[in-house]
């Protein structure tokens, strides 16, 4: 995978991962809270309406009933604003009042309705006529009861409320509010005590009856009961909780601090990461770029993968490969040189010698063989520079447009003496019909040519030929030049081209040429954005072939002779 990919895959991760643990830690916190806080809100209801109705059944009257709320409020946190629910809708108790505060709004839900009357339960087995008795009783008892409560309560006792069988409250005097415990009596406000002989058993036996159950009196009676006790139990209560103006609560810090210190630190290990992944080339590309830098061709940089990293890598494999490759050929083009100039310079040098001790005498002949000698060295030092401009792309070319077959014919001309001297035949070849025309300088063309026409001349036995043709091919020309030599061995082929290769392992003067012919003309060629190759069999004899970009005829025509 690229290397912008998996960098962008990782940031994508980090981000992506961070969005949802965000996410999740809001939602599962906002949740939890609302589930607290719902909860809580229905603990703080049940609290204050079971306490309210208590104080209700316990007192039979609200008089007093504001420390109550300002304690539930205290407790709970609550705002609690009581009202009567059949009443004209004046607070009947406000804790933001009792607390010395402005009253606040309250909120739009629907008040909670707190009934402290009792609920009749009859007992099983009654008879209808005794059913109604018994509920008229405990109707009577019920309002003398809550009276005696209501009696307590005015008068500053405290009043303990209970249940007989039936569900009728109970109630009995307790210490005085604020007196040290003194006991108070019941005296006329004593509630008055039901008699067994107010409730008649139903026996299946020896009254066979139909049962209040049956007849569906039960909730009638209870309903009776509940009409009846409405004027004497305390009138239901409207109670509201809260207030519009409340803040909300706020999400817990704790848990989003954790969350984001867990993401810092996952981002912190993926850049971590990421800069391992970058940095560990890189370092290593670094380190084997200054070993490059202080001559070690060989050091190269292990690469893993196919993203952009490991092109870069490669690359630099490369580049240390041409490198040393390039020193290599300079080294050898050293050796080549030196190899080249040493024998000749000693014979040189020796002959020198001897003529000015007198030891040999300055023979016409002698001097024609030094002189040819110092020529022949020469021009080695020519090709040298041409080869080194030409590879530095410094080589001056003067391009016109140049008729190939008139460059080829004058090749020929020019090698003509040396083919006759070998006993070879110099021939050309090019199409007919319309000239073919390059845009080239023809000094430079006509050197590369000659170099591979002379080339082909010294490989080729008397009796031989050496042809050069021209044909068209595609938008491009080919020039060929062939020989019924000796051929190259298939293994010597990829050397052709290097500085002082020779065919012949020997380098005598009977070989002759320079050894840098080739190399030259392959630069020339390459510089006129043609290629050059070589095709050879041994005993049969050795193509090289020239491919070159082909211009149109010239407006004005070109003059042969040129």
């Amino acid at each position: 995978m690229s290397f912008r990919l998996r960098a962008l895959a990782l940031v994508m991760l980090l981000v992506v991962a961070a969005t949802v643990a965000t996410a999740w830690l809001t939602l599962r916190q906002a949740s939890r809270q609302a589930n607290e806080t719902a909860a809580a809100d229905r603990a703080d209801i049940n609290r204050v309406t079971s306490e309210l109705r208590q104080y209700g059944l316990r007192h039979g009257t609200w008089d007093g009933v504001g420390s109550a709320v300002r304690e539930l409020s205290a407790d709970t946190g609550q705002r609690i604003r009581v009202t009567i629910a059949t009443g004209s809708g004046a607070p009947l108790a406000d804790s933001d009042v009792l607390m010395g505060r402005e009253p606040r709004r309250t909120g739009p839900g629907a008040p909670l309705l707190v009934d402290p009357r009792p609920g009749l339960r009859l007992p099983d087995g009654l008879v209808p006529v005794a059913a109604f008795k018994f509920t008229i009783t405990e109707i009577s008892k019920y309002r003398s009861g809550t009276a005696y409560a209501a009696c307590l309560t005015r008068n500053g006792f405290e009043v303990t409320v209970g249940r007989d069988d039936h569900g009728v409250p109970t109630y009995s005097a307790g210490r005085k509010t604020g007196s040290g415990g003194t006991s108070a009596s019941r005296g006329s406000c004593q509630r008055p005590e039901p008699t067994p002989a107010q409730f008649t058993r139903y026996d299946k036996a020896a009254r066979p009856c139909v049962s209040a159950t049956d007849e569906g009196i039960i909730p009638c009676l209870q309903r009776i009961f509940a009409e009846q006790i409405s004027d004497a139990a305390p009138a239901p209560l409207e109670v509201r909780l809260g207030a519009l103006d409340e803040p909300p609560s706020a999400l817990a810090a704790a848990p989003a601090v954790t969350v984001a210190v867990a993401v810092a630190v996952a981002a912190i290990l993926g850049a971590l990461l990421l800069s391992r992944t970058v940095l560990r080339p890189v370092s290593a590309l670094t380190a084997a770029s200054h070993g490059l830098g202080e001559g070690d061709l060989a050091r190269r940089v292990p690469v893993t993968g196919r993203d952009e990293i490991a092109e870069l890598g490669r690359s630099f494999n490369r580049m240390a490969e041409s490198l040393q490759a390039s020193e290599e050929r300079q080294r050898r083009l050293v050796g080549d040189v030196a190899h080249e100039l040493r024998t000749p310079l000693a014979n040189l040098r020796g002959y020198l010698e001897a003529l000015r001790d007198g030891v040999v005498d300055p023979e016409p002949e002698l001097l024609d063989s030094l002189h040819e000698e110092v020529l022949l060295q020469q021009r080695i030092v020519d090709d040298l520079q041409d080869l080194a401009l030409a590879e530095a792309g410094a080589l001056t070319y003067h391009r016109e447009d140049i008729r190939l077959g008139d460059l080829l014919e004058t090749c020929r001309t020019a090698h003509r003496a040396q083919a006759e001297r070998a006993g070879v035949a110099l021939t050309v070849e090019t199409p007919g019909g319309d000239p073919v025309y390059a845009h080239a300088d023809a000094d430079r063309l006509r050197q590369a040519v000659g170099n591979l026409v002379s080339n082909a001349v010294r490989a080729t036995a008397p009796g031989g030929t050496v042809r050069l043709s021209l044909a068209r091919r595609g938008a491009g020309a080919v020039v060929q030049v062939s020989d019924t030599g000796h051929g190259i061995p298939a293994e010597h082929l990829p050397h052709v081209f290097d500085r002082f290769w020779r065919a012949d392992a020997a380098r005598g003067r009977a070989t002759g040429g320079s050894g840098l012919g080739l190399s030259i003309a392959r630069q020339i060629v390459k510089d006129h954005q043609g290629t050059i190759g070589v095709e050879s069999a041994v005993g049969v004899g050795t193509t090289f072939t020239l491919a070159l970009p082909t211009a149109a005829a010239p407006a004005v025509p070109i003059d042969p002779a040129l």
